[in-house]
C-alpha cells in the first residue's frame, strides 16, 4: 500500500508517519520508484502500537524507542518485552524524600511478595506505586488498611491471569505488546469502575437492609399508648365479634 492509504487505515497523517520513519520508530517503507515506497500490514501494526505506546500509555519518543528496540530485538522473551512496556507506564518516584511511613510501606510490600512467593523485585516501579499508596494510608490515618493488603493481592492475581490469558490469544509480538499497554492503562480504570460499582451493589446489600430493619424497629418504638390501646381495642372487639356469630350459630335448637 502507498503511505496514503496506510494514514488512512491508522488515522495517523502522512506527516507523522514520516516522522515516525525518521526517528526510527518505524521502518522504512519498500521503494517501488526513487520517490514512491510501499508499506504492508506489519508497517499498520506497527503504527498501532507506537500510536498505543504514545497517547495511551504516555510515553515519550525516547521510551517508545525502547520498547519497539525490546520488541525488534532478537532472542528476547515476551515476559521481557511486556516487562519493558509495562514498567514505562507506572509512574516513577525518585525525588521522594523517604520517611518512617514510607520505610514501613516497602516493607509491608517486601513481606508482601514474599508471603505471596511473586516472581518481581519489591523495588519495581510498581512496587515502589504500591509502597507510596501504603504510606499515604499510614499518613492519612489510615495505616490498618493494610490488614486487608492479601485479599487485594487475591484478586490482583485473578484480574492478571485473565490479562495474560487474553494477550496470549494474539500472534504477533506488536500486537502482543500493543494490547498489554492498552489493557494495563485503560484496564486500570475498568478495574476502578467494576470495583465502584461492586461497592454500591455491597453497600445496597448491607446497609439498606440494616437501615430498613431500623426503621421498622424506631415506627413501632414511636408508638403512643393511646395508639397502642386503641390498636388493642379493636382487636379484642374484632374477636368478641367472631365469637359472639360463633355462638349464636351453634346454640340453635330444632323448631
Amino acid at each position: 500500500m502507498r503511505i496514503g492509504e496506510l494514514s488512512r487505515r491508522t488515522g495517523v497523517p502522512v506527516p507523522t508517519i514520516k516522522y515516525y520513519i525518521r526517528e526510527g520508530l518505524l521502518p522504512a517503507g519498500q521503494l517501488t520508484s526513487p520517490n514512491q515506497a510501499s508499506y504492508d500490514e506489519a508497517h499498520e501494526r506497527r503504527l498501532r502500537l507506537i500510536r498505543a505506546l504514545l497517547d495511551v500509555g504516555g510515553l515519550k519518543v525516547a521510551a517508545i524507542a525502547e520498547v519497539l528496540t525490546a520488541v525488534d530485538k532478537p532472542g528476547t522473551s515476551v515476559h521481557k518485552v511486556l516487562g519493558v512496556a509495562t514498567e514505562l507506564i507506572v509512574p516513577t518516584y525518585a525525588d521522594v524524600e523517604p520517611d518512617a511511613a514510607l520505610d514501613a510501606a516497602r516493607k509491608e510490600v517486601r513481606d508482601l511478595i514474599a508471603r505471596r512467593g511473586w516472581l518481581t523485585d519489591d523495588d519495581s516501579p510498581a512496587g515502589e506505586a504500591l509502597a507510596m499508596a501504603l504510606a499515604a494510608l499510614n499518613r492519612a490515618g489510615h495505616g490498618a488498611f493494610a490488614e486487608v493488603l492479601d485479599a487485594y493481592a487475591d484478586a490482583a492475581e485473578q484480574i492478571a491471569r485473565a490479562d495474560l490469558a487474553y494477550v496470549a490469544r494474539l500472534a504477533g509480538l506488536d500486537d502482543l505488546v500493543e494490547s498489554a499497554v492498552v489493557g494495563t492503562v485503560l484496564g486500570d480504570s475498568l478495574i476502578a469502575s467494576l470495583r465502584r460499582l461492586a461497592q454500591a451493589d455491597g453497600s445496597a446489600r448491607v446497609y439498606e437492609n440494616d437501615e430498613a430493619g431500623a426503621d421498622d424497629v424506631a415506627g413501632a418504638d414511636d408508638e403512643t399508648p393511646g395508639d397502642k390501646a386503641r390498636a388493642d381495642g379493636k382487636s379484642r372487639g374484632g374477636l368478641k365479634a367472631r365469637a359472639g356469630r360463633g355462638t349464636s350459630a351453634n346454640d340453635k335448637t330444632p323448631g
